[in-house]
């Protein structure tokens, strides 16, 4: 039976992502891709997108007008975001950030009940508050931080945090957000009857990733490699130990397929969704990685403050999306850098300007 899905933020990196592996596995599936096109690099997905018959709209969440011309649809992957945990914290106002990740959430929550369609939440680990985390009990191994299972606050163990880790704290206002966010989803769901879930992703990457120091830094590792550019170990005496779980965007969209077509047995749940211990990786271990991928060494610098928002490990439990779906993440870390680095190999000449 022929679907008929919105996703919001389509021209980004996991937006277009999910729309191009959904116009490849549901050929007769009406997509439509509606986005600002604010990230730099973003443009490039337009092509890519209504080459295979996706329809790419031109429009800004925090727009409702922009949500009239739209169709109803059957379902709305809410994958738009100013995804900067610096937002806001940089000197900047807070203004596009509120505006884009929870009014600009709210427009799409009412155009889902006009549609009467179900709602999928992109939202973020970065809900969980930063001191909750930094005050864990960790252990320093030789090239990362590591989470201990004893622990005296609930929902973590070694095997990363869990959807009932302590939400008392800040998180950045990023991460406030997208809790704001998912607390009126809950709202959506209980009062307008509207067909939700919330899947909370650790760090996505694959290629196509417009990578920055703030968000993406998994490309933008290996991009540095590639053009033999400088980097910077940032934080935690220059260590470079800090450590995150990294998730393919195809691993996602694994998980995304199997809800689309299971929406009423996760309706109104809230999912931790990354690549667990199993896919992790330090910025030390990363970088030894990318010297043997790309073959090349680049100078890295030590800056040994560390930045507003910064957390030395995020590493997901993903025990009960498991247990629920039986999805887990496959794609492995070195697996993600040969990805990373033959991307930029075949489209060197467009990412250059972007990513170097």
């Amino acid at each position: 039976m022929s679907k008929k899905i919105l996703i919001t933020g389509g021209a980004g990196f996991v937006g277009s992502s999910l729309a191009l592996e959904l116009k490849a596995n549901y050929p007769n599936y009406e997509i439509i891709c509606l986005d600002n096109l604010k990230r730099k690099g973003s443009e490039l997905n337009v092509s890519r997108l209504t080459k295979v018959g996706i329809s790419y709209v031109h429009g800004d969440i925090r727009n409702k007008e922009d949500f009239d011309a739209l169709p109803d649809v059957d379902f709305v992957i809410e994958a738009s975001a100013e995804p900067s945990v610096l937002a806001g914290l940089n000197g900047g106002t807070p203004d596009y950030l509120m505006n884009t990740n929870l009014f600009g959430t709210v427009n799409c929550l009412n155009y889902a009940v006009r549609s009467n369609a179900a709602f999928i939440f992109l939202s973020t680990s970065r809900i969980y508050p930063i001191k909750n985390i930094e005050t864990l009990n960790f252990e320093e191994q030789d090239t990362r931080f590591t989470l201990s299972d004893s622990q005296e606050l609930p929902g973590v163990s070694s095997k990363g945090i869990a959807e009932d880790f302590p939400l008392n704290g800040a998180r950045s206002l990023y991460g406030t957000t997208k809790l704001a966010s998912e607390l009126i989803i809950q709202e959506y769901n209980e009062f307008y009857g509207l067909k939700t879930l919330v899947n909370r992703c650790g760090v996505l990457t694959g290629p196509w990733q417009m990578g920055k120091v703030d968000q993406g830094v998994m490309v933008l590792w290996i991009a540095k490699h590639y053009f033999e550019k400088k980097l910077s170990f940032i934080g935690y005496g220059g260590s470079g130990k800090q450590t995150r779980d990294m998730l393919h965007v195809k691993d996602l969209y694994r998980l995304i397929d199997w809800q689309l077509h299971n929406i009423d047995e996760v309706n109104g749940d809230t999912y931790n969704v990354g690549g667990g211990v199993e896919v992790s990786t330090s910025l030390q271990e990363l970088t030894k990685i990318c010297q043997e991928v790309t073959g090349k060494t680049i100078p890295i610098d030590k800056e040994l403050e560390n930045r507003p928002a910064d957390i030395k490990l995020y590493v997901t439990d993903n025990t009960k999306v498991t247990a629920k779906t039986g999805w887990k993440p496959e794609i492995s870390i070195r697996t993600i850098v040969e990805e990373i680095t033959e991307w930029l190999k075949e489209n060197e000449e467009d990412l250059k300007p972007i990513l170097s």
